[in-house]
């Protein structure tokens, strides 16, 4: 895949993860649908394929979750490059592809998360900040479903996938009512999706 980016759309780039650093309530796996809908719907600076690669890349390698943004952005950069077929030359784009997608979602929300957390400690007994934490709970359940639902529907309509919402409903039930490992639960789940079955 091959695009052209100005100035001007590495800025708007760096801004709109400056935006999305703030909605990143309960980690940045939650901004990925807007992720999505900017970077491959709206702009077309990354491929459906590219953006689920990222996303699974990021899921299976250990650490935090937060490495499928600077994927993303690498993946910007040697598009705007002229794509994979550049060779090593598109390696100085993709490294500002990942300091721009890395930087943006990173500053504004470490710095809010400093002052607030400082603030929050010291405050953590006032109605205001206990009723506040009380309501982040479904805005961060709501904005993870919604990640899980693009994922979902990367295979087709996540609605006609009967055993995407069995293996769903089972591992809800899994969680709630039993002490097993979520490791053996992912575990399970990699080995249903390789053979095909879900």
């Amino acid at each position: 895949m091959s695009i052209v980016l100005s100035t001007l759309d590495w800025l708007q780039m760096f801004g709109h993860f400056l935006s999305l650093s703030l909605l990143a309530v309960g980690g940045a796996i939650a901004t990925a649908p807007d992720m999505h809908r900017y970077l491959v719907e709206q702009q077309h600076w990354l491929s459906d394929e590219q953006f689920r690669t990222c996303m699974a890349l990021a899921q299976a390698a250990p650490g935090p979750n937060l490495l499928f943004i600077p994927l993303m952005g690498w993946n910007v950069g040697i598009n705007a490059a002229g794509g994979v077929s550049a060779g090593m030359a598109a390696w100085p784009r993709g490294l500002l592809g990942v300091g721009t997608s890395l930087v943006g979602m990173l500053l504004p929300s470490t710095t809010l998360t400093l002052a607030a957390a400082r603030w929050g400690h010291q405050n953590r007994e006032r109605l205001g900040v206990r009723t506040f934490k009380a309501g982040m709970a479904p805005i961060v359940i709501g904005l993870l479903g919604s990640t899980g639902w693009i994922l979902a529907n990367a295979r087709g309509r996540a609605e006609d996938n009967w055993a995407l919402w069995l293996l769903t409903a089972g591992v809800t039930l899994l969680v709630w009512r039993t002490r097993i490992h979520l490791l053996w639960l992912l575990a399970a789940g990699g080995l249903l999706g390789w053979f095909g079955l879900v």
